[in-house]
């Protein structure tokens, strides 16, 4: 939460970080983020809202797959991360695309039709 200085603001520090330290690790080269403050105030975003979707079980496939490419970037930016802390996440993120959020999800929740509507019908998680 510290990527935050107020309602959309970001702190100088998350900018220097995007603008200055912040590199891609890309076939042994080292590249300066592109558009550095919009991706940092998407990183930020994502990283409230993504989670939300994933505990209401909102939209948990896609918010699950955008976990994985935001997994895939911090590893590009921090090569050495993999075993202890990219692998992890990337596993658990790959876990909601394949088998969804479970049958107390809004997604379930959302699809479901009263019997008899004549709606296509929709298969279960």
């Amino acid at each position: 939460m510290t990527r935050w200085d107020g309602f959309l603001q970001l702190h100088p520090g998350a900018k220097y970080l995007f603008q200055q330290e912040f590199k891609l690790h890309i076939l042994g080269g080292q590249f300066a983020y592109p558009l550095p403050l919009v991706s940092a105030s998407l990183a930020g975003i994502a990283e409230i809202v993504l989670p939300i979707f994933l505990v209401l079980g909102l939209g948990t496939r896609f918010a699950a797959v955008a976990i994985m490419a935001m997994t895939v970037v911090i590893q590009l930016t921090i090569p050495d991360g993999w075993a202890n802390f990219h692998l992890p996440w990337a596993a658990m993120a790959l876990a909601l695309v394949v088998y969804g959020g479970g049958r107390l999800s809004l997604d379930v929740l959302l699809m479901k039709r009263p019997s008899g509507s004549g709606g296509p019908a929709t298969r279960p998680i």
